[in-house]
């Protein structure tokens, strides 16, 4: 048992349901599962037999399923929803996923690309009652305000469109047991790195004004404290910092040990691309053993990680299943 109340688990599965790649050709481990079942066939009157298999779609964005097995039970949460109203839903027909097998529902933070896909579950979820998990802030609205160029608004979720959906909505700025105290939500991660200084041209109305929000408070991870391995970190952007979320995460679990983080580290472009090295290095010191850049990561940070930690990186696909 951590000092926080976080069950060790005998063991967790993270499974990417949305990401921005989709490589078929990439090959499985016995940490690593690529998705090679069998898919239904969809119309398709120009091939020979007149159908052809489904596939995962790639989309800017995120979603995981993340399941974890203690005592015999296994229980399983959905973080994200990915970009788009109908690509959540798509993947997890192609991918097999049970729909009702979800018992709640954590949003890493508010913008477009990891929550509009909750629209595409209205339907199988309605009359549920889920529980949806996040920060206050991530329900107010948005945008990117570069010097120079038009404001980008991102869509926001309404809260009384959520509740009539049927989800139950529970926010919190601070840490958030789930699932039999499985899975610990960190809420607001304490920024702590002297190179992680969020995202400069980030805002955020409140009342009537939009105000500058490089530290994007909303956002959060998910954490689970798998037994005799250590902690298992999953992050959508990782607007916190990838490096402030695992210091966070071993705070206030009173676990060391990093077993393994999965998500997006929010590295790519002009403004982050300089703290790269910083970002790597640190990595290095909290040694885990499995590595998963995803959706905003960036190219160039991405072949940073697999040159600095080969043996821990992995390339990650739409559809993979991470048994850890």
């Amino acid at each position: 048992m951590a000092q926080s109340g976080l069950r060790e688990v005998d063991g967790a599965e993270v499974t990417c349901l949305v990401d921005n790649v989709v490589d078929p050709l990439l090959m499985s481990t016995e940490v690593v599962r690529r998705f090679r079942g069998q898919v239904p066939p969809e119309v398709a009157p120009l091939m020979g037999p007149g159908e052809i298999r489904m596939t995962v779609r790639a989309e800017h964005g995120f979603s995981a399923l993340i399941s974890s097995t203690c005592g015999g039970r296994t229980h399983s949460l959905l973080l994200d929803a990915g970009t788009s109203v109908g690509g959540l839903a798509h993947n997890m027909h192609v991918l097999g996923i049970d729909v009702g097998a979800i018992e709640a529902v954590v949003l890493s933070h508010g913008h477009t690309d990891h929550t509009a896909g909750l629209n595409g579950l209205i339907d199988p979820l309605r009359g549920r009652r889920l529980p949806l998990v996040f920060h206050p802030d991530a329900l107010l609205e948005h945008q990117i305000a570069v010097p120079g160029q038009n404001p980008v608004d991102l869509e926001s979720l309404d809260r009384q469109a959520l509740a009539e959906a049927g989800f139950e909505l529970r926010e919190s700025r601070q840490p958030t047991f789930l699932l039999e105290d499985t899975v610990l939500v960190t809420g607001e991660v304490a920024r702590t790195t002297d190179f992680e200084k969020g995202f400069a041209v980030h805002r955020t109305r409140r009342g009537d004004d939009w105000a500058p929000d490089p530290l994007i408070l909303d956002d959060q991870a998910v954490v689970v404290n798998v037994r005799d391995k250590g902690l298992v970190v999953v992050t959508g952007c990782g607007h916190s910092g990838i490096v402030n979320i695992l210091r966070y995460a071993r705070k206030i679990t009173g676990v060391k040990q990093v077993y393994a983080v999965i998500g997006g580290f929010h590295l790519n472009g002009p403004l982050f691309e300089p703290i790269i090295p910083s970002t790597v290095d640190a990595m290095r010191e909290l040694d885990p053993q499995v590595i998963v850049p995803t959706h905003c990561t960036g190219w160039k940070a991405v072949h940073a990680f697999a040159a600095a930690m080969p043996q821990a990186f992995v390339r990650n696909s739409v559809g993979t299943r991470y048994v850890l």
